[in-house]
């Protein structure tokens, strides 16, 4: 009986990789462009780092998170989301010591159990940025130009960005109690998980996808009625800078996040694309994470996007992966010599070349380079060798060109070189 992979769990195929390459290449390009760097944070981190980041309340921790126990006896957990593990690298090494403002991205595996459906799985990948010691509204609307940018970039159109803000520990209570109290005379309309959550996460109600609780609570008060002056200040400057930088966007007031740590501001980039699972990006302000984890007094705000979502969104363009730029074609022992000589040769100057080794016929070969998309096919045979010349196939076109065999490697070399400079 064969092994097999864990459900949710999914292998990236050779023939699926270049659109993940792809995207993970422009948000290197992007997001260093606007000054972040990249970190990598281990895919482990003990339990307690979760659940008081994330909250004991919020189904992450309650139902989702892979938690174990290792031989230690230490409760250890598959990181389930990439801000707070950033968070805790940020503390330990005393990143604040050497920047006051620190502009970080991250790319990974994620891990939540919970049932596998489209675009949402129990491995999952994220591309995230996480700015830190930046209280300024401008920033939050930088950080959402960035990430506009972003999908414009990858020609990822149909998105929409909708924000919202849910306030500060002074004026969410007000909100939280004036929420409670509305949901309580709707409890017997709402799902048995909005039923649990009324009382313990309220906002997560707002959020429920079940059409019973939506209907339930559609006049529901909204917290942009409940922002203290300071939060609906930051707010409005957040749309000001917006409208200044030509970033569209939608102000959705139901919109909530599932962590508890998020304050004022908070984004998704949605889709009409992706059935009920359309949040493509998410993230917000978490002004008071740092110190909730044991660091200093800082304000930060961040975003996540999930990966596989972003491939079926990006599945219609056909990224190809890039195609080899030459095959020697072979003819004979000593033809085969050389070529396996040069291949090498082009292959350390940074040249994709392919070769047969089966000893093929030469249509048989010409398949193969047919296959592999190759630019060029070098006909390098024993009668070549003799009459001291090789044919070099343009694919393309047809075209032939004799190049000597005498210095055919620096003669090669200094063609696909020219050629990959024009084309810039």
């Amino acid at each position: 009986m064969s092994i097999t992979g864990i459900k949710g769990m999914n292998d990236i195929l050779p023939a699926d990789i270049s659109a993940w390459q792809f995207l993970e290449q422009q948000a290197r390009k992007i997001f260093s462009t606007y000054g972040c760097q990249e970190i990598r944070v281990p895919v482990v981190e003990k339990t307690e780092l979760f659940s008081r980041s994330i909250g004991e309340t919020t189904d992450i921790v309650e139902k989702e998170m892979y938690t174990f126990t290792d031989k230690s006896d230490h409760s250890i957990t598959l990181r389930p989301e990439g801000t707070a593990p950033v968070m805790r690298a940020f503390i330990q090494h005393k990143l604040y010591n050497q920047d006051q403002i620190s502009k970080l991205y991250y790319m990974g595996p994620m891990f939540r159990y919970e049932r596998p459906q489209k675009g949402r799985y129990r491995q999952f990948h994220q591309i995230g940025a996480e700015i830190i010691g930046i209280d300024d509204p401008r920033i939050d609307a930088q950080v959402l130009a960035m990430l506009s940018h972003y999908f414009d970039t990858v020609g990822i159109k149909d998105v929409s960005l909708q924000i919202n803000s849910l306030g500060c520990p002074k004026c969410r209570p007000n909100y939280r109690a004036t929420l409670i109290e509305y949901l309580e005379q709707r409890h017997d309309q709402l799902c048995p998980d909005c039923q649990r959550r009324g009382s313990s996460n309220p906002l997560r109600v707002l959020d429920c996808k079940v059409k019973g609780c939506q209907e339930a609570t559609t006049d529901a008060p909204s917290i942009l009625d409940h922002l203290c002056p300071e939060c609906a200040t930051h707010f409005s400057a957040v749309q000001q800078h917006l409208d200044l930088l030509g970033t569209t966007y939608q102000i959705n007031n139901r919109m909530v996040r599932g962590l508890d740590y998020y304050t004022k501001t908070t984004f998704e980039m949605v889709t009409n694309s992706l059935g009920s699972q359309n949040a493509v990006a998410a993230g917000g302000r978490y002004d008071g994470l740092v110190a909730e984890l044991g660091g200093p007094e800082l304000p930060g705000i961040g975003f996540a996007m999930g990966l596989e979502r972003l491939v079926l969104l990006l599945g219609e363009k056909n990224i190809q992966p890039a195609p080899a730029r030459i095959f020697i074609a072979t003819m004979g022992a000593e033809a085969e010599q050389l070529a396996f000589t040069l291949m090498n040769q082009l292959q350390r100057h940074g040249i994709h070349a392919e070769m047969d080794f089966g000893g093929k016929s030469l249509k048989a070969q010409l398949r193969r380079a047919d296959k592999l998309n190759c630019q060029y096919t070098l006909f390098l045979g024993d009668n070549e060798l003799a009459a001291g010349h090789a044919q070099l196939k343009k694919m393309a076109d047809g075209s032939q060109t004799a190049i000597a065999i005498e210095g055919i490697y620096a003669q090669l070399c200094s063609l696909l070189d020219a050629e990959d400079t024009t084309s810039l």
